[in-house]
């Protein structure tokens, strides 16, 4: 298993263990950010923190997303843990894979996952049986509602409190700043549960996309109020990746934390994506062609593009840190 090996390698260099920050956003294409030539888009943070590292041009995940949720986890191909779908158990992980949270947490970390889970609900499927000590969210795929919705905090229902994404970007940045006080490395797994649907995002984020300007798309079934949406969407993620990273900032512990960002698969409906075919479900490239950026200062060089094609389960992210580090 890639990840295991890389985590391996790094860990017997003997140099301090990094904070990992995972971050996922679900049904993000990769033409909804501005760096990727989207006029439209209003994500400041994420084009920074794209400059602040490395970007991977060529980067390819799954057409749905649990099958890349598990391709995460473990760094294999998703059909190698059982996952082929996204519904009636064929989104469970099976229970004999071992997961990046199993490994890291052996070695001392403290683990939490906030969002959206889809790799099995019930125990031992469910993340505090995979690896995580702390978990806030759904671990379905889909979510009805996300205002104060129903959730799941370490087994035990809870009720979230106000737009679901604000709200598991506050427990990610909780849990941060806890293992910072204590000067324990983490791994925080944040899984955003938008732009998927349903197209719920808060009024100021609407108000500014609902008559905007879109990028043409040559797609003549395009909703262009729902493409407005992913971008209200999106400019919220946005806002919520900056809260966190400004949270390592004030912590003091933005050079010793990876930071690393992408999307589950295309985008979720006809819209602006650099003119590639395709959208989720499809094999196509824009149902596929996902954005990754690794910024790690110190140790990943800012404004380093990375042009050849790497897939998911077969160029982990820790695999590449680690590259980083002994290059240094």
């Amino acid at each position: 298993m890639i990840a295991a090996i890389a985590i391996g390698c790094f860990l017997a260099s003997g140099a301090p263990s990094p904070n990992i920050v995972v971050i996922l956003a679900d049904d993000q294409g990769w033409g909804d950010l501005g760096i990727h030539g989207n006029t439209a888009a209003r994500t400041p943070h994420l084009d920074s923190l794209a400059r602040q590292g490395a970007r991977f041009d060529r980067f390819f995940v799954q057409p749905v997303c649990a099958p890349t949720r598990a391709e995460f986890l473990t760094g294999r191909w998703h059909p190698r843990g059982g996952v082929h779908g996204v519904s009636t158990g064929a989104e469970r992980l099976d229970l004999d894979e071992r997961t990046i949270a199993d490994f890291l947490r052996q070695s001392g970390y403290a683990t939490g996952c906030f969002g959206k889970w889809h790799n099995g609900s019930q125990f031992p499927y469910h993340p505090l049986g995979r690896g995580f000590g702390e978990y806030y969210g759904y671990t379905s795929g889909h979510w009805g509602d996300y205002y104060s919705p129903p959730l799941d905090h370490n087994g035990q229902a809870a009720k979230g409190q106000g737009f679901l994404t604000d709200d598991i970007t506050s427990h990610a940045i909780g849990f941060i700043g806890q293992q910072a006080k204590a000067g324990r490395p983490f791994l925080c797994y944040l899984a955003l549960n938008t732009p998927h649907s349903p197209m719920q995002v808060p009024d100021p984020y609407w108000n500014r996309f609902k008559e905007a300007t879109l990028p043409p798309v040559d797609s003549p079934g395009a909703d262009i109020m729902h493409a407005r949406a992913a971008l209200a969407m999106g400019e919220n993620i946005d806002d919520n990746v900056g809260r966190l990273l400004g949270e390592l900032s004030a912590r003091g512990i933005e050079r010793d934390t990876i930071v690393v960002y992408f999307s589950d698969n295309g985008p979720n409906g006809a819209r602006f994506n650099g003119g590639m075919r395709g959208i989720k479900g499809t094999t196509d490239e824009g149902g596929t062609r996902s954005p990754l950026f690794i910024r790690w200062p110190g140790r990943v060089p800012p404004g380093r593009s990375e042009e050849h094609t790497s897939e998911l389960q077969s160029h982990s992210f820790i695999s590449y840190a680690v590259f980083c580090l002994k290059k240094k």
